[in-house]
């Protein structure tokens, strides 16, 4: 991971004012968007990414990315299949080569990272206890894990609402279950930063809206950058977005990211139009 500056510019009018390759919508500040849900003022970027581009070869993954991450609020990068949301989040984690630069609010932050999906044998004899128990360092799993710790470890559960499940075996798990005990796993290094990258993948409706609760009670404590392919989840939990298409369509509060113009540009012209139509018919039962 490229290393942060001590500190940060404030973003002015030049460092907001448009978006790379191409033009596209105007990119609002943080500190000075006051519509909707937005960050609103006080909200200095935790992040900053200029220019940034990943290439694979000859091919662009990513190319004139530039976004601010503002601290302590919830950011969702939202962008049609392949459009490089799971790249940017390798960029930030340090994890793939790329020109231009990430900067942080302060060096060396800590980050948590809550991947889409993990692999592992589901007969594997390791339990919630043990899998948790091996965040903590070098503790041989043959012996008896002191009572400290997986006590420490139930807390770090309860705070997802996972405690229950601190003896079950990890790979009896649902998805939801698991999705919160990677999540709990994540939050044991006091992240500055909890990045999440499409946390819904194979999680029921209830799990979804349960871990989507639990996020919201985070984000006045540490900054969250959460990947999504569900606009209404973004929509509804967001408190800033990034629209990404291999570069920064637009990004902004809510109300300024979920209008046919911006998503006609980055979903095509006619996942716009659907999307306001789908919001207008869910709001009509309420407002009658």
């Amino acid at each position: 991971m490229e290393e942060g500056k001590t500190g940060m510019e404030p973003l002015g009018p030049k460092a907001g004012a448009g978006l790379a390759d191409g033009g596209g919508f105007p990119c609002h500040d943080p500190g000075e968007h006051k519509g909707g849900t937005g960050a609103g003022p006080g909200a200095p970027p935790f992040a900053e990414i200029r220019d940034l581009g990943v290439s694979y070869g000859r091919y662009d993954i990513l190319k004139g990315v530039s976004a601010v991450i503002p601290e302590r609020r919830q950011t969702v990068i939202i962008g049609p299949n392949g459009a490089g949301k799971s790249t940017l989040v390798l960029a930030l984690l340090g994890e793939v080569p790329h020109t231009g630069s990430i900067t942080f609010r302060k060096p060396k932050p800590v980050i948590g990272y809550v991947p889409q999906r993990l692999d592992f044998d589901r007969h594997l004899p390791l339990s919630v206890a043990e899998f948790m128990a091996l965040g903590r360092g070098f503790w041989p799993l043959w012996l008896r894990i002191p009572k400290k710790v997986n006590d420490r470890n139930r807390e770090y559960l309860e705070m997802v609402r996972a405690g229950n499940l601190l003896p079950r075996p990890l790979g009896s798990l649902s998805g939801g279950e698991t999705q919160r005990v990677f999540l709990a796993r994540a939050l044991m290094g006091n992240p500055d930063m909890l990045i999440l990258d499409e946390p819904a993948t194979g999680v029921d409706v209830y799990g979804e809206k349960l871990l989507c609760e639990i996020l919201d009670t985070f984000k006045r404590d540490f900054t969250i950058v959460m990947v999504s392919h569900d606009l209404a989840t973004a929509k509804a939990h967001g408190d800033w977005i990034i629209c990404l298409n291999r570069t920064v369509v637009a990004q902004g509060a809510p109300d300024a990211i979920f209008r046919t113009d911006v998503l006609s540009r980055a979903f095509g012209l006619h996942l716009g139009p659907l999307f306001e139509r789908e919001s207008q018919g869910a709001a009509a039962p309420g407002a009658a």
